[in-house]
């Protein structure tokens, strides 16, 4: 049934009908098995991947994305999820993550500018207990996100073949 939730993440607009026939299953058992699936909350919501670069350039500079490193502080009983599960309550987190390397979490961030980043990390973020230090990177420009590349595809430079 693992394939029935790869199909749903790599196009959540395929219909059950379509799922069922890709997968030579039963319609019942494929509607079944995802409403299951959304009750106990493995599958959390369906998106779509928007390239807001391609819509209007002023669209794309309303938001700012950042990818903030957060060094932590480890507490006995509760490592480093406490601050993780605090972080990810703020509305400009958009992921959190828990990394091997250098930092211990790394988060994703947007604001309508590089100013209400830069604000959000130094009142907001670096001031949690335990959170030691951060590092920002800006993202300057997005190639591929979330399984979907933005460039447009390469004009087919191969000679036509003629009867």
């Amino acid at each position: 049934m693992r394939e029935i939730l790869e199909l749903l993440e790599r196009d959540s607009a395929l219909s059950h009908d379509t799922i069922a026939t890709m997968l030579g299953l039963p319609v019942e058992e494929v509607s079944a098995r995802i409403a299951e699936w959304e009750a106990a909350g493995v599958i959390r919501r369906y998106k779509a991947v928007v390239n807001w670069e391609a819509v209007d350039d002023t669209i794309a500079r309303e938001k700012v994305v950042a990818f903030i490193d957060v060094a932590v502080a480890p507490a006995r009983g509760v490592g480093f999820d406490d601050v993780a599960l605090r972080i990810s309550r703020f509305d400009e987190v958009r992921s959190v993550h828990l990394v091997s390397g250098g930092h211990d979490l790394r988060c994703t961030v947007v604001g309508r500018d590089i100013r209400a980043v830069s604000d959000f990390v130094s009142q907001r973020l670096s001031t949690i207990d335990r959170v030691q230090s951060t590092a920002t990177h800006f993202v300057l420009k997005t190639f591929k996100r979330d399984g979907d590349v933005f460039a447009e595809p390469e004009p087919d430079h191969r000679l036509r073949v003629t009867p």
